[in-house]
């Protein structure tokens, strides 16, 4: 029983149900707030903005709009203005400031179709160089824009004449660790995922892990790229190396069977880049720890250096749902604190306990 209690507990500490389909949860940064989007039965778009206040989740705004949102992100915005940059169905991205949410501060028509994924860098103190938003759709394209920039991308990555559209589902920047290098890492419907280098606009590396890959994200955006997870349908996701690229073989990886069905979700512990949790199908949320191989590199036949994939191990994990869990997003402020919303329209805040001690 002793042991049992020593490893991490994932405690669901408030639940609350919506009225309203919920996608994607975010934490507001540097406050007990976090914003839930969405959209409700009668097709359009929602944002509520709660507030934890003893132990209650109390519902401070909510805000209608005329299309439904299917994911936000807060990582291009300052610290001070906290603006949230969501996409929606119609491929509109905009950046809102949510204490006068009724205009966006930037918006355009990013893409013909629904936007499934965003990201932020350069905001946040995360991350060297602009502040950009990435965007990821259904049409194929994914897009970097800078909200100084009015209409047009910085970067626009879009299949070759010729070449057959995918559905672009998830998108996550990484490797700003100065002013000039950049990476963004898109997946897709068909199990590619492509990594892209901003600094040379480039293709840098390409793979396919056979199932539509629903969740990208590197283990710290503003570092020398180091891990990447990628989460995928029929329960499986992999955690690559980033530090070592061989020329044929590319980044070494493990694979983890996590979930008996699709794996929503992986979001990294701000405070710990080798904990992540999972989110799954069935409703459930597993926590793991990554753990590095003796030694990370070794050398081929032809004395190249190759990277060595570590290990995975399980920390815990919780049934919290019967329904998928859609997202998932740790505080930034405040360890263990998690937010997490499923398609039983309820969002749930949690505890993770004992972080610091695994």
């Amino acid at each position: 029983m002793s042991a049992a209690l020593e490893k991490p507990q994932i405690i669901a500490h408030i639940q609350k149900s919506l009225n309203y389909t919920v996608f994607e949860s975010r934490w507001i940064p540097c406050s007990a707030k976090f914003v839930c989007m969405g959209n409700f039965a009668r097709g359009t778009g929602v944002m509520q903005i709660y507030e934890i206040q003893h132990g209650e989740l109390k519902l401070v705004k909510e805000i209608e709009k005329p299309k439904p949102i299917k994911c936000g992100t807060f990582g291009a915005s300052s610290l001070q203005h906290r603006h949230l940059a969501t996409g929606d169905f119609d491929g509109n991205l905009n950046v809102w400031n949510l204490e006068a949410p009724e205009c966006p501060v930037y918006s355009v028509k990013a893409h013909k179709e629904i936007i499934n994924g965003v990201d932020g860098v350069g905001g946040l103190g995360i991350g060297d160089g602009a502040p950009e938003i990435l965007t990821g759709s259904r049409d194929g394209t994914v897009k970097v824009w800078d909200s100084r920039q009015k209409d047009t991308p910085v970067v626009n990555m879009e299949p070759m004449e010729g070449e057959g559209k995918r559905d672009c589902w998830t998108v996550a920047f990484g490797h700003a660790f100065n002013d000039q290098d950049r990476c963004v890492c898109a997946g897709y419907d068909n199990g590619d995922i492509k990594l892209f280098d901003l600094r040379n606009m480039s293709l840098r590396w390409e793979t396919n892990i056979k199932n539509g890959v629903c969740s990208v994200e590197f283990d710290r955006k503003d570092i020398n790229m180091n891990k990447l997870v990628a989460t995928s349908l029929e329960g499986k996701f992999h955690v690559f190396d980033m530090r070592t690229q061989h020329p044929s073989k590319g980044f070494a990886s493990v694979t983890e069977k996590a979930h008996k069905s699709t794996v929503w979700q992986v979001r990294h512990l701000p405070q710990n880049r080798d904990i992540f949790m999972t989110a799954g199908g069935a409703g459930n949320l597993h926590l793991w720890k990554y753990e590095y191989p003796a030694q990370r590199t070794k050398k081929d036949s032809d004395e190249v250096d190759m990277g060595v994939a570590g290990s995975v191990n399980l920390l815990q994990n919780v049934t919290l749902s019967t329904q998928p869990i859609s997202s998932l997003d740790w505080s930034p402020d405040k360890q263990g604190l998690c937010v997490a919303s499923s398609f039983d329209q309820s969002v749930r805040v949690l505890i993770v306990t004992k972080l610091n001690t695994v």
